[in-house]
């Protein structure tokens, strides 16, 4: 059994990881500026702290083994897009203070995970993109703000790899999603917008869409992307790896499986004024099948299909949701 520390464990992907962390029988403790926000935290030992102070990540990873560090400011393509300097400042201390932390506390192994948005804007422009692979990073334009300061912590826990010998692991998520997930407020990720749009829909109306929903993503079940953390930290790969799927959908394809999961038919309105990243974006996933034998496996009408029920179920609890009820129990895939 291991002792480990989860940063951004009040978080969505922090929270799940905590929660397996813990059935494979480790001591955990979690820190987060927050507490999970949807239902209570299984860690051993839950530390509410500003990341952003060196002390409180000194405090947070004394007497660990393992590392695995989420947190992160971050939220959907709207909130990063308008908070380029706040966003990158904060995530810098955060990340940079951590690592410092956990040389200084002897860690064993340390996670970082980082995120699609350190691939270059050039090799993104078009709806039928090429899979991204790792060396792609450089040369580099990655997004403004939240993907500079991703880029720029790889390159740093690199440092701290060859200079200090603590041994790293640098994961790039391609949007992660699933229940527990920010639905509402304007940190929402593009999945989770979407489902709660159609849960709020009447049947035949309109909801709204940013962009023209020809822009293409892939998109990663939560409960893959936490297989997929534990399998990269046992791995002992040091070099960044892509952590996602390669089912490239158009948004508007996003938001056809969503309708029909609810058993809803509704019309799009597409707002073109509104952010919408880069044109196309996809996981190659050559390196990860290689070194773990093993790849994200839940399609995304599977995983949609595990989501919308517990958005509409929140919704519904606050009295916003429009029938019909979705069918079956909330249950996750495992």
């Amino acid at each position: 059994m291991a002792r480990v520390l989860v940063t951004g464990a009040g978080g969505f992907i922090g929270h799940h990881l905590v929660s397996r962390l813990k059935a494979d029988g480790h001591w955990v403790r979690g820190v987060d500026i927050k507490e999970p926000e949807y239902e209570a935290t299984h860690a051993d030992e839950f530390q509410v702290a500003d990341l952003r102070s060196f002390e409180s990540c000194v405090h947070a990873a004394a007497d660990v083994d393992d590392v695995f560090h989420l947190a992160a400011d971050m939220g959907g393509i709207g909130y990063i897009t308008a908070n380029h300097a706040q966003l990158t400042r904060n995530n810098i201390l955060i990340n940079s203070h951590m690592l410092e932390a956990a040389r200084v506390a002897g860690s064993k192994r340390y996670l970082y995970t980082s995120s699609a948005c350190v691939y270059p804007a050039f090799l993104q422009l078009s709806e039928d993109v090429s899979p991204l692979k790792e060396i792609q990073a450089v040369p580099a334009e990655p997004e403004k703000g939240y993907g500079w300061e991703k880029l720029f912590t790889e390159q740093l826990a690199t440092y701290y790899h060859e200079d200090h010998g603590i041994d790293v692991r640098i994961v790039r998520f391609h949007n992660i999603y699933g229940p527990l997930g920010t639905y509402d407020g304007g940190k929402e990720k593009a999945p989770a917008a979407i489902m709660r749009k159609v849960a709020l829909a009447k049947e035949g109306s309109v909801i709204e869409i940013w962009g023209d929903g020809e822009q293409t993503r892939s998109f990663c079940y939560i409960d893959d992307c936490v297989e997929g953390l534990i399998r990269i930290m046992e791995s002992g790969y040091t070099k960044p790896i892509n952590l996602g799927t390669d089912e490239l959908v158009t948004i508007n394809e996003l938001v056809d499986i969503s309708c029909d999961v609810a058993g809803k038919k509704l019309r799009k309105r597409h707002d073109r004024s509104k952010p919408q990243g880069v044109r196309g974006r996809n996981s190659d996933n050559t390196l990860l099948r290689e070194l773990l034998d093993w790849e994200p496996r839940i399609t995304l009408a599977q995983g949609i299909g595990m989501t919308y029920p517990w958005i509409w179920k929140q919704l519904s609890e606050e009295g916003r949701a429009i029938p019909p009820t979705p069918e079956g129990q909330f249950a996750r895939a495992r």
